[in-house]
């Protein structure tokens, strides 16, 4: 079994034909899927896809290019109440995106900390977004733990080695997308190499970063084996080994999924 630890399956791109992307993903060995918020005032659509599928999972949360828009309803106190619901597993996507600058910096550091906040009271996982603020991406999350732990991930990684290291050593895992099959990533494919097997996750990113062969095509959670059948090479594992240990990081780190897994 695969698990597609990150889509947008509330996305327009799919609402014509959710129920046979979904189909779709299942006849190529996804066994779970984690549809991933991105604004708080649109939970409500994240949650009914979840609870309109045992095999789907949700998260709550708000992405840095919403942070300006989305800021002065994103508290702590109504994340960690809509992270209650038993299909939530996860609080984000939540970071930093200093590539597009969709919201100003202040804005999205200070949601970035008040999901950090709502982690460290739910214990959930972060999922983090981090696109040109490595530095501090990692300077937030210590300063907002203060020396404790939180549960996380750095969501399809495309980054630098220093914050890979940096993010492992700290106890986060890295998700990889279909980025690591793209021509262009040999830096990435050397760094995945060099990332312990326990550490890593497969996603989509759907309906984004379809993977070689389908790239330039709308993206969706059975892609994600193609994706994973890379990581496996890059790692000299067979494609079943990958599956099956990426399936145990997953339940591992949202562990709450268990309680899921269990009721399905």
């Amino acid at each position: 079994m695969l698990v597609d630890s990150h889509c947008h399956l509330d996305f327009p791109d799919f609402a014509d034909e959710l129920d046979a992307v979904v189909e779709r993903a299942r006849a190529a060995g996804v066994g779970r899927m984690v549809t991933i918020c991105t604004y708080l005032t649109r939970f409500d659509r994240i949650l009914a896809v979840a609870e309109r599928y045992d095999d789907i999972l949700c998260t709550v949360g708000v992405h840095p290019h919403q942070a300006a828009e989305e800021f002065d309803v994103t508290t702590v106190n109504a994340l960690v109440e809509r992270a209650r619901h038993p299909k939530v597993i996860g609080l984000g996507e939540t970071g930093l995106d200093y590539f597009y600058d969709k919201s100003p910096r202040e804005q999205q550091q200070e949601c970035f900390r008040r999901h950090i906040r709502a982690s460290l009271d739910t214990g959930l996982p972060l999922i983090i977004h981090t696109r040109d603020a490595d530095d501090d991406t990692m300077r937030i999350v210590k300063e907002e733990t203060g020396g404790q732990r939180v549960k996380g991930l750095l969501h399809c990684f495309s980054s630098g080695r220093a914050l890979a290291e940096e993010a492992l050593e700290y106890g986060f895992t890295l998700s990889l997308s279909g980025i690591v099959t793209f021509k262009k990533s040999e830096d990435l494919r050397a760094i995945v190499a060099d990332v312990p097997l326990d550490r890593i996750l497969v996603e989509t990113d759907a309906p984004y970063l379809a993977p070689i062969p389908f790239r330039g095509k709308r993206n969706e959670p059975a892609f994600v084996a193609h994706t994973a059948a890379c990581v496996a090479a890059i790692k000299g594992v067979s494609a079943e080994e990958l599956a099956r240990i990426t399936t145990a990081n997953f339940f591992r780190l949202f562990d709450k999924a268990v309680e899921q897994k269990a009721a399905a």
